[in-house]
């Protein structure tokens, strides 16, 4: 590879860990990155390398949001115990469900949620006085580790942010409690569908462990950024995100 070529993947990773530990949809960035550098391997390639970087930069972001935000473990561990084997399920389920199918359904939920966002200022900036009851809970452990934990396996764009709002209606948490919660399901669900990607051969080791550097990189910028700012400024991020994914995801389905 060229030295240009080099950079501009580092700094594609870097960026893309970045927006991961703020919102999510760090992937949206990388994956097309890979697949415009190296077009002679499959989208599985791309898939498995980004899963590598992922990993890293999700984990860093959960590490330095545990650091400084509180988390419900009571959620999170068993939610990121199912993520893992979900994840994994996806990943082998990925070559056998054409992303044409998933699109469609994807944008319009991302649509629903930018607009709910847009036109709600006090979801999840503002503390919501509703009691979180052992339904609510399990409820969402099921959505976030397995439907959550599959679907990124199998496909991935808006994770995150599905997380996010998931966590944020359910748990009556604000977006920086639910974005820190979101990280450690995402890095499980990465592993998982990691694991999966090495044992088919799909995963440059060398190209994904050195985009893994930027990503770590731009994970704990995000993360840092994300705490200082505070809820405001995720919500901000996750609007300008979302549309980002739509128009993505509508350019890759109609073009």
């Amino acid at each position: 590879m060229e030295l240009y070529e080099v950079l501009g993947l580092l700094a594609a990773a870097t960026a893309a860990g970045w927006v991961d530990a703020v919102v999510g949809g760090g992937g949206v960035l990388l994956i097309p990155v890979l697949l415009l550098a190296f077009p002679q391997y499959s989208p599985a390639v791309a898939l498995g390398t980004n899963k590598i970087a992922a990993v890293m930069g999700t984990a860093t972001a959960a590490y330095m949001y545990q650091r400084r935000t509180k988390l419900d473990r009571s959620v999170l561990l068993p939610a990121a115990g199912l993520a893992v084997p979900f994840g994994a399920l996806g990943a082998l389920s990925a070559s056998s469900v054409p992303t044409t199918y998933f699109r469609p359904v994807i944008m319009g939920l991302l649509i629903t949620v930018a607009l709910f966002v847009a036109f709600r200022p006090s979801f999840g900036v503002q503390q919501r006085n509703i009691v979180v009851t052992p339904r609510r809970r399990n409820a969402a452990i099921l959505i976030a580790g397995v439907g959550i934990g599959f679907y990124d396996g199998v496909f991935g764009p808006g994770v995150g942010t599905f997380l996010i709002i998931s966590f944020t209606t359910l748990l009556a948490t604000q977006f920086l409690e639910s974005a820190a919660m979101a990280k450690v399901i995402n890095a499980s669900s990465n592993l998982g569908a990691l694991a999966v990607f090495a044992w088919q051969g799909n995963v440059l080791w060398a190209l994904g462990l050195g985009m893994a550097v930027g990503n770590i990189a731009g994970a704990m910028i995000g993360s840092r950024t994300a705490m200082k700012r505070g809820s405001g400024f995720v919500r901000i991020v996750l609007v300008l995100v979302v549309t980002g994914m739509v128009a993505k995801m509508a350019f890759d389905q109609f073009a």
